[in-house]
């Protein structure tokens, strides 16, 4: 697949975190040229696994401009030379939520369900987005993995960053459709940004672990594409559920992206914390980054060698 340059600016970026890193990783390994033109490692320094991450992490971080002007960069050049720009993210969301809210209402005296709809889709798509990228991620930025020594972070918090970007468009969106179906915007809506906020912590580490599943298993990107197609119809994203037994109270009980849209849903719904679901979202964030983490201080260095 053909892959755009860089910018200038950017090119210059990539050069000085370069020898940045190459600078705070050359405690661990260095690679020698033999006389015979062989290739040679050595290992400077024992580096412990959580340590290496946490480098890696580090490393990142203090890159952020380099990561928020590329995200920004990216949704600039997807959207060149149309007519409207990026303002289509907010009529794709808010067609698609015209659509299930008109043709799966469950009632004319029910208003609240263009806020449960337009709730769910914005959660969802947020979601799905960031799993159907990140499954991807490495094998996408293969030439730039193997051609500099950014830290692989670096790749994770770029998708996070425009992931958000289309979500703040998405979120637009559903304010616009609360505004319209007359929901109450209250200090629930502070418990709502709140849960926006967790999920966006345990993006960076979701899309780390999808990356490297992606990266060692390839056919896991054609698995996770159709699983989420399937999970939009099997997640409260737009049907009710009232309570009862069978495999509804079992999809929902059961299923972590539930939580993921109750803890955003719930606080503009009903104007208080849930406190389940905001247990539940910490949980699975803590789980999120203790994974990659792992991951990462174990993989980072042979992650070249299988891409």
């Amino acid at each position: 697949m053909h892959r755009r340059a860089l910018a200038p600016w950017a090119l210059i970026a990539v050069a000085d975190v370069t020898k940045d890193r190459q600078r705070w990783y050359a405690d661990e390994r260095v690679t020698v040229m033999t006389p015979a033109g062989d290739r040679r490692h050595h290992t400077t320094a024992k580096t412990g696994v959580l340590a290496g991450a946490w480098r890696d992490l580090s490393a990142a971080v203090a890159m952020r401009h380099l990561w928020v002007a590329l995200a920004n960069e990216d949704i600039g050049d997807q959207h060149r030379n149309t007519l409207l720009g990026p303002l289509w993210m907010l009529i794709n969301y808010l067609a698609f939520a015209a659509t299930f809210i008109f043709v799966f209402h469950v009632g004319a005296g029910d208003s609240s369900y263009a806020a449960y709809v337009a709730t769910g889709l914005l959660v969802w798509f947020y979601v799905m987005e960031a799993i159907s990228q990140g499954v991807s991620l490495f094998r996408r930025e293969e030439s730039f993995i193997k051609g500099t020594n950014l830290p692989l972070f670096v790749y994770a918090m770029r998708l996070t960053v425009q992931s958000v970007i289309r979500g703040g468009y998405a979120l637009l969106g559903c304010i616009i459709i609360l505004l319209a179906s007359g929901a109450a915007l209250n200090a629930g809506l502070l418990w709502a940004m709140l849960g926006i906020a967790v999920i966006i912590v345990m993006t960076p580490p979701l899309i780390m672990i999808l990356a490297f599943v992606g990266a060692y298993v390839p056919d896991s990107q054609f698995i996770i594409a159709n699983a989420m197609r399937l999970g939009m119809f099997l997640t409260p994203v737009f049907w009710v559920y009232e309570g009862a037994g069978g495999v509804r109270h079992a999809l929902y009980h059961w299923n972590p992206f539930t939580y993921l849209i109750e803890v955003v849903r719930t606080p503009i719904l009903t104007g208080s914390p849930p406190v389940q679901a905001f247990a539940v979202c910490l949980a699975i964030a803590l789980g999120l980054w203790g994974a990659a983490l792992l991951l990462t201080g174990k993989l980072r260095k042979q992650l070249v060698f299988v891409l």
